[in-house]
């Protein structure tokens, strides 16, 4: 596999940046700055990572105006706002990109099936009635298409991915290994100490440049659509069941699990580990520090936890003794010895002023 070099002009320009130093300058690869060598660019973003640029080998560094006079031993910088960006953007430029095009001839795939001349279907695909694949879309080996389900354009379908339920997938829709999209979703009517199962009726919408990881599952709606709006981005071992609503380009990290008919507004973050409710409602640009637990609705932007930070494990064991105690004391009892001592705050006050 032959590896592509780029001049320092031409990263420059990709990133819209300016170029100091050796204008043909080349580099064949990103790296750390503790790992890079004369065949890399890197990038210092802020100060705090200035020391490891200083002594780093890199031939060209991605930084800032305010970072390029402390950075005087390297000679060859791309000066950017937004050094993380910048590097965001070169990764892009790096990547091995797959571009096989056509159908292996293991998959199966139905006659009804409308399949893009530049789309590439791996081994032991499997692709049902009345599907759509949009052009350069690649599915790996193995994944499972059902009947009905529409994928765009410029679309990465891993390995081992089952997309049914009729989903409906945007352009450059990332999905990775292992991943379910559009399984039925956990539906049961309580009666007579039996659980009845609802028959799951909706389907699942995702949106435009959306990015979901590995081993997730989202689930198709009991009657109304789940859907996931533009670009949201979604780590691995999340589940989001039935009808729920993602807003726009909000993030979800790993292990968090989203209950039914919630809906999450645009632009939030839910770190890792959360767990949210049915039937809530979330507001635009809200933060979920990890381990938080939403059991209402959330109605204005801000951040929010409710996970319990690390103790040494002795002050850990004290705390708990210590709540189970305050839990063993009435309300009551509590506002009653409140007031007494606020009572006696007075009363000495009072006491204090009189003999001034």
């Amino acid at each position: 596999m032959i590896q592509r070099s780029y001049t320092l002009k031409d990263l420059a320009s990709l990133v819209h940046g300016e170029w100091i130093g050796q204008p043909e300058t080349k580099v064949s690869g990103l790296s750390s700055l503790e790992q890079a060598t004369s065949q890399h660019i890197s990038f210092v973003n802020g100060e705090k990572y200035l020391e490891q640029a200083v002594v780093s080998q890199a031939a060209i560094l991605i930084a800032t105006r305010e970072l390029q006079e402390k950075l005087t031993n390297h000679q060859n910088l791309i000066i950017v706002e937004n050094p993380y960006l910048a590097f965001a953007i070169l990764t892009h430029v790096f990547e091995i990109k797959k571009t096989d095009v056509g159908i292996e001839s293991t998959a199966q795939i139905h006659p009804s099936a409308i399949i893009s001349d530049t789309a590439y279907i791996g081994h032991y695909v499997v692709i049902g009635e009345d599907c759509v694949i949009g052009d350069d879309t690649f599915i790996e080996s193995h994944a499972k298409i059902d009947d009905g389900v529409e994928i765009g354009k410029k679309c990465f379908i891993d390995s081992h991915v089952t997309i049914t339920g009729f989903a409906k997938l945007g352009h450059n829709v990332r999905v990775h290994a292992n991943t379910v999209i559009g399984s039925e979703g956990f539906g049961f009517a309580p009666y007579q100490g039996k659980w009845h199962r609802i028959a799951q009726l909706g389907s699942v919408k995702i949106g435009n440049n959306v990015r979901i990881g590995s081993n997730c599952s989202i689930d198709r709606g009991a009657l109304d659509d789940t859907i996931l709006e533009d670009g949201v981005i979604v780590d691995n071992l999340v589940q989001i069941a039935h009808n729920v609503h993602v807003g726009e380009n909000t993030a979800i990290a790993a292990k968090t699990g989203i209950a039914g008919s919630t809906t999450i507004g645009k632009n939030c973050i839910l770190a890792g580990a959360c767990g949210v409710a049915g039937h809530l409602k979330i507001a635009d640009n809200v933060t979920l520090t990890a381990m938080s637990m939403v059991t209402k609705s959330i109605f204005e932007a801000g951040s929010y936890s409710s996970g319990i930070g690390l103790f040494e494990t002795k002050h850990w064991r004290r705390t708990v003794v210590r709540l189970r105690q305050l839990a063993d004391v009435p309300l009551t009892q509590i506002v009653k010895q409140l007031d007494h001592i606020q009572t006696r705050i007075e009363s000495l006050e009072s006491t204090f002023n009189m003999r001034k």
